[in-house]
């Protein structure tokens, strides 16, 4: 489990700006995607860290809006830098899967 927890934590930031690079998105709402895609363990815990995490690599910005439901919400957006990050990630992201499954079909 360990092991997962660490492999996830790379390739969750890659996640999160590809999400956040497609619409604002506030941490929930995060949340719920990463859920809907299959990451079934993943906590508001866990996400919130790695936002403020790119947000202080100036990958990510934040904007407090008001919320249809109650108190205001922090929504975020992707920076240049951070569609940098985006397109360097994904293409890592393809050479290691390239390479993973090189070596499980032998």
């Amino acid at each position: 489990m360990a092991q997962n927890t660490q492999m996830l934590k790379g390739i969750l930031e890659g996640c999160i700006l590809k999400i956040i690079s497609e619409n604002e998105t506030y941490g929930y709402e995060i949340c719920e995607k990463l859920m809907k895609f299959g990451f079934k363990e993943i906590t508001e815990g866990s996400v919130y860290p790695i936002l403020i995490r790119l947000e202080k690599k100036e990958l990510i910005y934040s904007i407090m809006k008001p919320s249809p439901l109650g108190p205001m919400r922090k929504y975020y957006y992707v920076t240049d830098k951070g569609n940098v990050e985006l397109y360097d990630f994904i293409s890592s992201w393809n050479e290691i899967k390239k390479n993973v499954e090189n070596v499980l079909e032998g």
